[in-house]
């Protein structure tokens, strides 16, 4: 059997609950074989179950003319529980419709876990919310924990990564460096080192092409050329309106690729925290990468850590990655004044993280405003391979602790 992620493991306690499971996530990110490894589940238990993709356009057409044309597809015994996972459910012009029909007809009887290649499509097509009728599961590219599972390291994913012995926090590193460069996605990370770059170009212009088709966009190159942008500027303020006239686009449409690329779950743009609206106030997010490796391909270079030019800006994003791991997007901040002091991350108003490639260049006094503005937030330093534990009284961390 492939390798069963953590949320594999935590959809497997819904599969007797009546509420639909709904996978949604980036392509390539591991949906399809969440649900074979699901199905898998209840075909040792002897349960009945079809798997339906709607990439399949015979499928399509009839589902699309009726939900009842689902019987004409699967032999469904109303006498018993059956269980079925539609991949790509996307595709239906009217997935809501779909869905609440099963839901509201054959509760109890059938049972649907479905997946969708990004919200974008799901935003737009469910029409009606399914409130209590169904459980959403984000689907992003592997986290760290799970990198280390796909690398064979099983005790270590399991482990307390800031409690390892010196020989387990080296082998711990030397790992990390290799996700900042070439990230998360399942197939990139079990591919020989040959074959990553040319997994991760057939990821950008094949799979992602779908994204930029199925939302209509028509200038596909400008659409590119802001993911280059935006991989540039990691950890930078995002302007809308300057990002349109670089690439001589409205802001309208500008606003309509980060919409996509956001929805799509490729980015996510970070929003300031503030209490003080008068002197810490910013409008503009902060865009970073839900994939490090494709952010470094939009970027152009996947040389090591040690020899790059954007070490600070690539370490940021890593620990981003780090914190949406138990965190909403929508729960992490960064801290700005109109001086420009600033704090990298504020994660749910409780606790603060400046990142620093060299920590040895930590300077107290620009934070000073910060530190005795919110004395209570807890602050810390993120870095890779620490030497010290503390620095100026504040914990030190290394970025795979967070």
């Amino acid at each position: 059997m492939s390798i069963l992620r953590d949320i594999t493991r935590q959809a497997s306690r819904y599969l007797d609950t009546p509420e639909i499971l709904l996978f949604i996530g980036p392509r390539q990110a591991g949906k399809t074989t969440i649900l074979r490894q699901l199905k898998g589940i209840l075909d040792q238990r002897g349960d009945v179950s079809y798997l339906i993709n709607l990439e399949d356009s015979e499928y399509l057409e009839l589902l699309n003319k009726s939900p009842k044309n689902l019987f004409k597809i699967v032999s469904i015994d109303l006498d018993q529980k059956t269980t079925l996972f539609i991949d790509e459910i996307q595709y239906l012009k009217n997935p809501s419709n779909f869905l609440k029909y099963l839901y509201d007809e054959y509760a109890g009887k059938v049972k649907v876990v479905a997946s969708g290649s990004s919200a974008f499509y799901l935003d737009e097509k469910f029409k009606d919310s399914m409130a209590g009728r169904k459980k959403i599961f984000n689907v992003l590219t592997l986290s760290f924990p799970e990198f280390l599972l796909f690398k064979g390291e099983e005790k270590l994913s399991k482990s307390r990564l800031g409690d390892l012995s010196l020989q387990d926090t080296e082998k711990v590193s030397g790992y990390f460096r290799e996700y900042m460069v070439y990230g998360g996605y399942p197939r990139v990370v079990l591919a020989a080192l040959s074959e990553k770059e040319d997994l991760l170009r057939e990821i950008a212009f094949s799979y992602i092409k779908k994204d930029v088709f199925e939302a209509r966009i028509r200038n596909d190159d400008s659409f590119y050329k802001l993911f280059r942008i935006l991989a540039n500027q990691v950890g930078s303020l995002t302007n809308a309106a300057e990002l349109a006239s670089t690439l001589d686009v409205s802001k309208t449409a500008i606003d309509r690729y980060l919409y996509v690329m956001r929805l799509s779950f490729h980015i996510s743009l970070v929003r300031p925290f503030f209490r003080n609206i008068r002197k810490e106030l910013t409008k503009m997010p902060k865009v970073y990468f839900h994939d490090l490796g494709l952010r470094n391909f939009f970027v152009g270079s996947f040389d090591a850590f040690e020899i790059r030019d954007d070490k600070g800006e690539l370490l940021e994003n890593a620990v981003f990655r780090q914190l949406l791991v138990k965190n909403n997007a929508e729960d992490i901040n960064f801290w700005r004044t109109t001086q420009k002091n600033e704090v990298d991350f504020i994660v749910n108003g409780a606790d603060a993280f400046e990142v620093k490639s060299d920590v040895t260049k930590f300077n107290k006094k620009k934070y000073e405003s910060f530190l005795g503005s919110y004395p209570k937030i807890n602050f810390s330093l993120v870095t890779i391979d620490k030497k010290r534990a503390d620095l100026d009284g504040y914990t030190v961390l290394n970025a795979w602790e967070v």
